[in-house]
């Protein structure tokens, strides 16, 4: 089990690039992570939603992603609340304080979870979550020391030197731990260093010396890890390239799936630009996007706050193009109705942006499901949906974005053909779809294989472990 001194240390990466070098040795590898926090998911081929950094870790250990691999996923409403998902479906909601109560039946699902893939594994990779040393959330823990002791799985921690104050982050956290826990402790990695090395032989040996933790590496900064998948908010705003072509994206409270600007990003002629609370959209973007949202209502009305609905018609007015991706299409119709209370007070009912003539009906169904299809002018595309609601109008029937394999339509296009809705995630990973988008937009395409790009990112990073942590120990901690 990969335990962090604190949440963005580099748990997640570094648990898909071991998934890619253990795969890569022949051995059948599972990654799991017992509790996660995020609102940028995936779906996984059970028919189930797991952590996007599960998905990943899954790709690089080279099988299909499942909901075992992430039993427990909270996707957080509001500032002290969630969604609870258990094994792949919605359960509830829960504040912060009652989610405490949850935990005693929800490790049985984890423990369960944990022993399926365990019977199909010869390698199970644990990540887990915020930091090892949280003994205010010990007692009922199933993400971090808690699970570990149930499980009996070995852990390593990992403190991040980029962050500064690693010594004191990993020495500290043998001080605050208890002793039992602090003995499944094995060893410790230092992540993202930059610089000569040799300059933290002594850090590395003071931390060993006063913990008694044999050091299993020193990782250098590896900067590409930064354009895969990420599932942190932090992800959503790492630094893009210049390009002709502005792509400008709005960001709300409650996004979620940012991981569909990924490939834009990776566009030598296009720039991605974030536009933050209290900026007007960028006079000169071609495309605003705008995307997913776990609580659409909420976000919408924020939109308005900002005076971005009267900024997006503006755009409209000068030829720009727009396109809303799954909570984003439900915001860009006329309506959206919440007739049992999805997103809070039941029969609530709001007015959209309106530059689509649809109307969207929140409903308790969720939709998860892997999808294929072609737009309405010819091109293919796979992607997924990921979404809660119905949305129909004249728009919808008259000009759908897109034609499913399975005969359903999906989405809508305006009448004069600048605004574009659609449920489907993952459209720009698609190449073909991709270059689509960036004819019309009058960017410069380019032989950019996005799916070929996350795998070679993952071999590289691989190697990068391979040379820089004693991987043939960290078998043999596993073995016990």
């Amino acid at each position: 089990m990969v335990q962090g001194t604190g949440s963005n240390v580099g748990k997640s990466l570094l648990v898909a690039g071991l998934c890619r070098v253990f795969a890569r040795r022949g051995l059948r590898v599972r990654p799991f992570k017992p509790q996660n926090m995020s609102n940028n998911a995936a779906v996984t081929a059970d028919g189930g939603e797991i952590g996007r950094a599960q998905a990943l870790q899954a790709r690089a250990a080279g099988v299909e992603p499942s909901v075992h691999m992430n039993p427990v996923l909270l996707k957080p409403q509001s500032e002290i609340g969630s969604q609870v998902v258990v094994q792949g479906r919605v359960v509830g909601t829960a504040k912060a304080r009652e989610y405490q109560s949850w935990k005693p039946r929800l490790m049985e699902a984890v423990l369960d979870s944990f022993e399926r893939l365990s019977n199909e594994a010869d390698l199970v990779l644990v990540e887990g979550a915020g930091s090892a040393s949280e003994v205010n959330l010990r007692a009922g823990d199933i993400a971090n020391m808690g699970f570990a002791s149930a499980a009996n799985v070995p852990v390593v921690l990992v403190g991040d030197i980029d962050r500064g104050g690693v010594i004191a982050s990993l020495v500290g956290t043998k001080v605050v731990l208890d002793a039992a826990d602090a003995s499944m402790i094995r060893g410790f990695i230092v992540n993202r260093f930059r610089g000569d090395p040799a300059l933290f032989d002594s850090g590395m040996q003071f931390v060993a010396e006063r913990t008694g933790w044999p050091a299993l590496g020193l990782v250098p900064h590896f900067a590409d890890a930064a354009r895969l998948p990420a599932e942190d908010g932090l992800g959503l705003r790492r630094e893009g390239q210049k390009g002709s072509v502005v792509i400008a994206v709005p960001v709300t409270p409650w996004i979620s799936n940012f991981d569909d600007l990924d490939p834009l990003r990776e566009e030598p002629g296009v720039e991605v630009v974030l536009v933050e609370p209290g900026q007007p959209l960028p006079a000169d973007a071609a495309l605003v996007l705008l995307p997913g949202s776990k609580t659409t209502i909420d976000d919408l009305t924020f939109i308005r706050q900002q005076g971005w609905d009267i900024d997006l018609k503006a755009h409209v007015r000068r030829g720009g193009w727009v396109i809303g991706l799954c909570g984003g299409y439900q915001m860009l119709g006329t309506r959206i109705d919440d007739p049992f209370g999805i997103e809070g007070e039941a029969g609530r009912s709001v007015e959209g942006i309106g530059l689509l003539d649809v109307a969207t009906t929140l409903t308790a169904r969720k939709r998860l499901e892997a999808v294929t299809g072609t737009s309405t002018d010819g091109v293919p595309f796979s992607g997924y949906e990921m979404h809660i609601g119905e949305t129909s109008g004249p728009d919808a029937s008259r000009q759908p974005f897109a034609r499913l394999a399975n005969g359903q339509a999906d989405g809508a296009v305006s009448a004069d053909g600048r605004v574009v809705g659609t449920y489907v995630h993952g459209l720009f990973a698609d190449d073909r779809q991709r270059a689509r988008w960036l004819n019309l937009l009058g960017a410069a395409t380019s032989d950019l294989a996005y799916e070929t790009l996350v795998d070679d990112i993952l071999d590289r990073f691989a190697d990068h472990l391979e040379a820089h942590l004693d991987c043939k120990r960290l078998l043999a901690i596993s073995a016990g």
